[in-house]
């Protein structure tokens, strides 16, 4: 099969996925969200393949999703035709559907039923960390910065996942604030598997996935159905589309506006300074950025 956005490759019991988009930090457009879960679906299907890497090429995972115009998918093979988005069953009609459609499309490698390992360097950031969060395990480098700064002033967390995977306190700090926090304190915090150095991480990564290489497909299939399921029946499918309403309520608040209108009148990256200017982190650290500013739609 033929990719653009995404590299595969298969080595004796392990299917390598990677993000191909180094130049962007790795944004997910529509058409790279598509090709990473067709290569799922090949790698669930070869029966040679045990255990699924998911990792992304140069020095970050994902930077999120990508907010300018060209995440919008054209005539790429591995989205729906008529949505321009990866496929999930439904064409998601309508305004503030976004959310619904992310969550739809992870579940993809929820129900896969092959394990995967998320293999994170650099920035890991909102739409980063939802797709590294449906995946199975987590590696990441101690200096990786997992965060989810859109909450400054976009919209809430598409995949309200922190209350799953973080403690209680940590997760609302998480989902209210935004701020990076490293690979260290991830795993410490239990969402990361391990947190290793970042010449270490390529081989540490491998190692682990050929160590569970050694199970037989079918009862990897039967263990990871059955972990699941114990989350299903505690209410992750409800929970998870119940923050996607909120997530579309969050959308029509009247500061909202104010972030598209600086989108529109002054382009992306300065819309991102405004953003972070006052956390000082991520756009908010550049020179350029208003380090003191209002509250939004005040």
């Amino acid at each position: 099969m033929t990719y653009r956005d995404i590299l595969y490759e298969t080595d004796d019991r392990l299917a390598f996925i990677t993000l191909n988009r180094p130049e962007k930090l790795n944004a997910l457009n529509n058409n790279l969200r598509g090709e990473v879960m067709e290569a799922m679906r090949e790698a669930e299907h070869d029966d040679s393949v045990g255990v699924i890497v998911l990792k992304a090429a140069g020095r970050s995972f994902s930077s999120g999703y990508d907010l300018s115009p060209a995440r919008t998918a054209d005539d790429d093979e591995y989205v729906d035709p008529r949505s321009k988005l990866p496929y999930t069953g439904t064409t998601h009609p309508g305004a503030t559907q976004w959310s619904r459609h992310v969550v739809m499309t992870n579940w993809t490698i929820w129900e896969l039923a092959k394990p995967v390992v998320a293999q994170i360097q650099g920035h890991c950031l909102a739409g980063g960390t939802e797709l590294a969060t449906t995946c199975d395990f987590r590696i990441v480098t101690e200096d990786a910065q997992i965060g989810y700064p859109p909450v400054r002033a976009m919209t809430t967390m598409d995949m309200m996942w922190t209350p799953w995977h973080l403690p209680p306190a940590k997760a609302r700090e998480f989902a209210f604030l935004g701020d990076s926090f490293s690979g260290t304190e991830m795993a410490r915090l239990g969402w990361a598997n391990y947190a290793v150095p970042k010449d270490e991480l390529d081989d540490f990564t491998e190692k682990f996935a050929r160590r569970m290489g050694h199970i037989d497909n079918e009862m990897l299939m039967y263990t990871k159905r059955s972990v699941n399921r114990q989350y299903e029946s505690m209410g992750i499918r409800e929970g998870l589309h119940s923050g996607t309403e909120i997530q579309a309520l969050s959308a029509q608040r009247a500061a909202a506006a104010e972030w598209g209108r600086r989108v529109r009148e002054d382009g992306l990256k300065a819309a991102l300074e405004w953003r972070d200017g006052p956390f000082r982190d991520f756009r908010g650290a550049y020179d350029s950025a208003p380090k003191e500013r209002p509250v939004a739609g005040t």
